[in-house]
């Protein structure tokens, strides 16, 4: 056994410091609880969440909790979110002939059934494709309907459409804004859109971020669904992604919704009104 102060001369290190540290390693740890629920709020959420969501979890159980303590807390711990970073070109395009660009990156609304995003998406599994069809109401973020099919046929988008039409009441007519896809271009869809005196919008050539609120969208689904799981069959595929598509409407929360999830943002904005 060598001597503590020849030890510590030789570290470098004062006495003072020493034994400072070791007081400090004696101590409670103040933060215990709120590393045990930061982590129960991490596994809860399967690792999806960062920091500021998962304060605002914390926060909505009652807890004040700042998130930059969130923050050093999961660095602590070891805790990163395994979601991938979205990432946006962007392109400027030319106007359409088939309808112009109404919504204007506008992507704000009032109201529900106000104004809705739509897009097709493609994944691969298992050797094959699954296409995905979903629509978004810009009021809450909220999918308001989706149709999945192995071909983008115009069938993937009709039927869309027809469960998305089920939704519709009474309300001031809606602009429903697209890309320059075919299906959107197709006479079949711009007749359903007239029938019910739906205006057409569509984004420029070439240029995503004039629908950027879908393209978050498919970011999101595919970054905390899509890339963290492997899939055995398109059908494997197809329940997974009713299963997230459920959980985003009812369960993720979104912090641009005072921190509820769609439907929930939805449902109490009714209950205010009424």
């Amino acid at each position: 056994m060598f001597p503590l102060a020849d030890l510590l001369k030789l570290a470098g290190v004062a006495r003072s410091t020493f034994y400072y540290q070791v007081r400090a390693q004696q101590r409670p740890d103040k933060h215990a609880s709120l590393k045990q629920l930061v982590q129960r709020v991490y596994d809860q959420e399967k690792g999806l969440y960062g920091y500021r969501r998962i304060s605002a979890v914390i926060r909505s159980l009652g807890h004040l909790v700042n998130k930059k303590v969130v923050e050093r807390l999961m660095v602590e711990l070891g805790l990163r979110s395994v979601v991938r970073p979205k990432k946006y070109r962007s392109y400027r395009g030319t106007t359409g002939r088939t309808a112009p660009n109404v919504l204007d990156r506008n992507f704000i609304a009032q109201r529900p059934n106000q104004k809705w995003v739509t897009d097709v998406t493609e994944f691969k599994v298992a050797q094959q494709k699954l296409y995905l069809s979903p629509v978004m109401d810009l009021y809450n973020r909220e999918i308001v309907a989706y149709e999945m099919a192995t071909r983008p046929c115009l069938a993937l988008v009709d039927n869309m459409l027809d469960k998305a039409f089920k939704r519709l009441h009474n309300e001031p007519k809606l602009v429903i804004h697209s890309d320059q896809g075919w299906h959107y271009q197709h006479s079949q869809y711009r007749y359903k859109l007239a029938k019910l005196g739906i205006k057409q919008s569509m984004s420029r050539k070439g240029n995503c971020l004039d629908n950027a609120a879908m393209e978050s969208f498919f970011g999101t689904l595919k970054s905390e669904f899509f890339y963290l799981k492997r899939f055995e069959s398109v059908e494997a595929l197809k329940a997974g992604l009713d299963e997230y598509i459920h959980y985003y409407n009812h369960h993720r929360i979104k912090l641009t919704l005072n921190n509820l999830s769609p439907v929930e943002y939805r449902t109490r904005a009714a209950q205010i009104a009424s």
